[in-house]
């Protein structure tokens, strides 16, 4: 897959800010990488103790405490009506521990996905109508639920709406967007045109964590006992790939800091059975080793898994949790595996190779995992990607995934017609067609597509074309401080050309670990590492020959010399401390058949 390198060439006084901030240079670019552009911003992105917004800017927050601090003081029964993914999970966590601390009566529901799908609906409404529940209140579903919440008034039940999906909307005769109001008592969505919260792109768990101050403040609960969900968010928001930026980085940094030193005893339990316990956790190991156990329950299994997982008051009962949940997860793991290798025979024996919207249907994959191999199949060929499977009859029902510039829930919006059910937002879907329509759909989608050759082109972003003899402990250490890196705050990338390859090893205990000493035109040398030991040797066989593959193997004198895009990093061992480099990317030096280094800015 070709792939464009691209300088980041954002300007500023770099060295001004390293003073005024006690940074290296180097640092004040990356960060003026990200936008952020005056000192008050600067000031607020290295602060770890950064103020976050007044709960009460979000629209209908204060008339939804109200609706809420109503029941509880009349005792009328709460149902909490979440999603079954990661963010759901922890948005009802948080939910249902703070309205008990309110002394609440509450309980709560959580979707089955293949019986019930995603979010609220009609039989769940008249499930809890037969019980006895006078108030909905929903977390990280609701805002497209516009039939089920009106039935729900209809019933003469209250509904109060926490969410952070797009707002549902129809295009008017002129192409312009109308959106579609709900009936909901209290709609709490930063998302809606109307919102003044000066922050967009919480997750489910976010908004649900600021309805939550809002609520403690109004029940004369001291709001730092809120700060016992931060570690819940942080897991939702890395998760959910929300923007690691603004409030949403300062809500995942406060939560790293919970997590690891947590007290909730399922937490510490999959942190355990991870083999996690002696690693400071950080967003990786939220996002790639906890997070997807918690998923797996509500893929494979039912989502209350996790939530009793998270509510367990054993430490010994909570160990047998979690260690389903990670069986569960391997379980995951296995059948993805074999869902992405089918999609992907797919792409490559039909005409789907020539669509720039994969439309794919895997009739034997489970369901609950068409996201999953979305998200695995779009990073393999840059294109925005639909898997559908087999669902109740006659109807396929599909989970999407996209890439930057395309708007997936829009362009779902713009097959409407062929809907029979859709939510999402810009870069992730899920919806149910009929299966005759599957063709006619896939034809649609590409018809209506506008995406160039361009947009079609991954990009991989450079912060500063540095030296490796630049890298030293301090400005390592300094790394630290642009933390958690995710979406929106990028882990920084360096580069530099012209490193020649004296030598390499293979390593690790599956021999999947490459070891290269590299050597700058200056003379510096260090070690740098690989992951993808078999697409290393492919490549270095065809740029320079086996021949040389050979020679640099043996560490013997050879002519393979690299472009390099890296991150510097520090490797501990035995006591020892040495500078490396982890290699991203790498090209044959001033390749005339390669284009994409580009270094010329964008």
């Amino acid at each position: 897959m070709n792939e464009k390198w691209i300088l980041l060439n954002k300007k500023a006084d770099f060295y001004g800010l390293a003073e005024r901030f006690h940074i290296d240079p180097v640092i004040a670019r990356v960060i003026r990488n990200r936008d952020i552009i005056t000192e008050p911003e600067f000031a607020r992105y290295l602060d770890t103790k950064a103020e976050l917004y007044d709960p009460c800017l979000m629209k209908d927050m204060e008339k939804g405490v109200a609706l809420i601090r109503e029941a509880i003081t009349n005792r009328q029964p709460i149902r909490i009506i979440s999603d079954y993914d990661v963010d759901g999970i922890m948005s009802n966590y948080i939910l249902y521990q703070a309205l008990r601390r309110c002394n609440a009566k509450v309980d709560y529901r959580i979707p089955d996905r293949m019986v019930d799908g995603y979010g609220m609906n009609e039989n769940m409404v008249r499930e809890a109508y037969h019980a006895g529940i006078k108030v909905i209140l929903t977390c990280d579903n609701g805002i497209s639920a516009l039939l089920p919440i009106a039935y729900a008034k209809n019933l003469g039940m209250t509904v109060v709406v926490t969410d952070h999906h797009d707002i549902p909307f129809e295009y008017d005769e002129e192409g312009a967007k109308e959106y579609i109001q709900s009936v909901a008592d209290a709609v709490i969505d930063p998302k809606q045109t109307d919102c003044q919260y000066p922050f967009k792109h919480l997750c489910g768990a976010g908004v649900t964590y600021k309805f939550v101050q809002a609520l403690y403040q109004a029940c004369d609960i001291d709001v730092i006992e809120t700060e016992q969900f931060l570690e819940f968010v942080a897991m939702a928001t890395v998760c959910d790939v929300m923007e690691l930026t603004d409030e949403n980085r300062i809500l995942v940094r406060r939560g790293l800091e919970e997590l690891n030193r947590t007290g909730n005893y399922g937490l510490r339990a999959l942190i355990k059975v991870n083999e996690l316990g002696n690693r400071k956790l950080q967003a990786y190991h939220i996002g790639f080793v906890l997070g997807p156990c918690i998923n797996a329950t509500g893929r494979l299994e039912t989502a209350r898994l996790s939530l009793d997982l998270l509510l367990e008051g054993n430490y010994n009962l909570a160990l047998k949790r979690a260690a389903r949940l990670k069986e569960l997860n391997d379980e995951r793991k296995e059948l993805t595996r074999r869902g992405v290798e089918a999609a992907i025979a797919q792409v490559e024996a039909t005409t789907l190779m020539e669509d720039r919207i994969l439309v794919i249907y895997l009739p034997d994959t489970h369901e609950s995992l068409a996201g999953i191999i979305a998200g695995r199949v779009r990073d393999r060929y840059y294109r925005p990607t639909l898997i559908l499977t087999d669902s109740e009859e006659e109807v396929l029902k599909g989970s999407g995934r996209s890439i930057d510039g395309y708007h997936m829930y829009e362009a779902l919006t713009e097959c409407k017609d062929l809907m029979v059910k859709y939510g999402g937002h810009s870069m992730a879907a899920g919806f149910s067609i009929q299966a005759k329509d599957l063709e006619y759909f896939r034809h649609k989608l590409n018809l209506l597509c506008d995406l160039t050759e361009e947009e079609l082109t991954p990009k991989l972003y450079i912060d500063v074309p540095m030296p490796i003899d630049y890298i030293h402990f301090e400005l390592i250490e300094q790394l630290d401080l642009l933390e958690p890196f995710g979406k929106g705050n990028e882990k920084p990338l360096f580069a530099q050309k012209g490193l020649k390859v004296h030598s390499a090893r293979i390593m690790g205990r599956n021999a999947n670990l490459l070891k290269l000493e590299l050597e700058s035109a200056d003379g510096a040398r260090m070690e740098g590492i690989y992951y993808e030991v078999q697409e290393f040797m492919a490549n270095i066989k065809r740029w320079f020959g086996e021949a040389e593959w050979d020679q640099m193997m043996k560490g013997w004198l050879n002519n393979v010399v690299l472009d390099v895009v890296y991150y510097p990093s520090i490797n501990e061992f035995n006591g020892m401390r040495a500078l490396q480099i982890v290699i991203k990317s790498y090209l044959p030096h001033r390749s005339e058949s390669c284009e994409m280094f580009d270094f010329s800015g964008e």
